[in-house]
């Protein structure tokens, strides 16, 4: 199977790449079978490394970090640089890294190492992403994009890198990390090539990277999510906690921060490990229903929402406050059900960020050192204008895309081709 793949071209950053979700996936990001989503199999956007607790009281948990949680919990109403209508060039002020020495004429080569598009989240971000690369390549910014794909393999994606490296003619390499302490040495060494590195979505435990862009982070999800939650039930009340697979620290960091809140609001929480699984979705959530009742449900992604859902609907239950996500299936679900829900996001729209900041890199302009872009959920109220916005795409849709101003819009997200 071909990993390593090269686009020349505007056409051939959308179709040279074809034969790469092959080897990652065979599905269509509306197919149920596909059962991780990005966040989900992530390593942390935070960076991976916790530090300390600053001092403040520390929970036993220890994925919880009160200074990162506090962080985060105040950049979540941080005003952000830029102009709002192009969120995925919007950033949290803070420094900034001097990129003078990048600067040159003429197209420039970009080198692409990949963790996975093994899940509708990550397929969504990658067809956006060549989108962005077409738009690039027209005007003379990138004459290609060799990407390999590490198909969520850590020793793939440091050979891949390392062969990057040994390959010698990349300008600049982009990766987006399939862990977070494994892949630190090979970012390392892709920073001592002396060309920019650019690290989005997963983090390194390491500075040296050029930008790392990312949005707020998996507290602010626990807090947003979890906050709203306690909002609409009372004390007492039961919540059935629908996580998708231990140890990865976005997702243990969305569960730390909203089990915190949940102990103070007095709501009593149970979480399960799924899988995203939505078989098993639906048998631990008509267990619980058989026990007694259940007035929420909490996910820290949104596969699977709409099986938790049926769930109730096959018990003959009323529906739960919910939390899911900004995929299509489930705001098409709770716009049908009228249940009080909220759709948290980790901005799909990041996919664009890495390609357009390799353009100001060649242009020599500063760029964040940390790159952090608004992460801000879908409420009720823009609930339908999201649909609206969204109408034709397929299920597995992220409806905070980002890409409604490139060139291939609305076809290429509706037509499902991953590159």
């Amino acid at each position: 199977m071909m990993r390593t793949t090269r686009a020349g071209g505007t056409v051939a950053a959308l179709s040279a790449l074809a034969l790469l979700a092959a080897c990652s996936t065979d599905s269509s990001l509306d197919d149920p079978a596909v059962t991780e989503s990005a966040e989900d199999d992530a390593a942390a956007e935070e960076g991976g490394d916790e530090g300390d607790a600053g001092g403040e009281e520390e929970s036993s948990d220890e994925w919880f970090v009160q200074a990162d949680y506090d962080t985060q919990d105040e950049q979540r109403s941080a005003t952000f640089e830029g102009d709002p209508e192009q969120p995925y060039l919007q950033y949290i002020d803070g420094e900034m890294t001097d990129t003078s020495e990048f600067a040159s004429e003429g197209a420039k080569k970009v080198c692409f190492a990949n963790a996975s598009i093994s899940n509708p989240w990550r397929q969504t971000g990658w067809i956006t992403m060549n989108e962005q690369l077409g738009v690039l390549q027209e005007s003379g910014v990138i004459s290609e994009m060799e990407t390999r794909d590490a198909q969520d393999d850590d020793n793939t994606q440091i050979a891949d890198i390392d062969y990057f490296i040994a390959e010698g003619n990349c300008d600049a390499f982009v990766i987006s990390p399939n862990s977070t302490a494994a892949i630190t040495p090979a970012v390392e060494r892709a920073c001592d090539t002396g060309k920019p590195v650019v690290v989005f979505d997963r983090g390194v435990e390491t500075d040296c990277p050029t930008t790392f862009i990312h949005p707020i982070g998996g507290y602010a999800w626990g807090i947003d999510t979890a906050e709203f939650l306690s909002e609409n039930l009372s004390e007492g009340d039961k919540v059935v906690a629908l996580r998708i697979l231990p140890g990865v620290d976005v997702l243990e960091n969305r569960w730390a921060a909203a089990e915190r809140i949940f102990e103070e609001n007095g709501i009593e929480a149970v979480d399960f490990f799924t899988g995203a699984d939505p078989a098993e979705i639906k048998s631990i959530l008509s267990d619980e229903l058989a026990t007694g009742e259940v007035q929420g449900v909490w996910m820290d992604a949104g596969d699977g929402a709409v099986a938790a859902i049926e769930a109730f609907e096959d018990a003959g239950q009323d529906y739960p406050v919910m939390t899911g996500e900004d995929e299509m299936s489930f705001l098409r679900k709770w716009e049908d059900t009228g249940l009080t829900g909220l759709a948290p996001v980790y901005s799909n729209f990041q996919w664009r960020t890495p390609l357009l900041a390799t353009e100001m890199i060649f242009a020599g302009e500063e760029v964040p050192t940390e790159w952090v872009l608004p992460q801000v959920p879908i409420t009720e109220e823009e609930r339908g204008d999201f649909l609206a916005a969204n109408e034709g795409m397929p299920d597995g849709h992220y409806a905070k895309f980002g890409g409604e101003d490139l060139p291939g819009y609305p076809q290429v997200w509706q037509d499902r081709v991953i590159p």
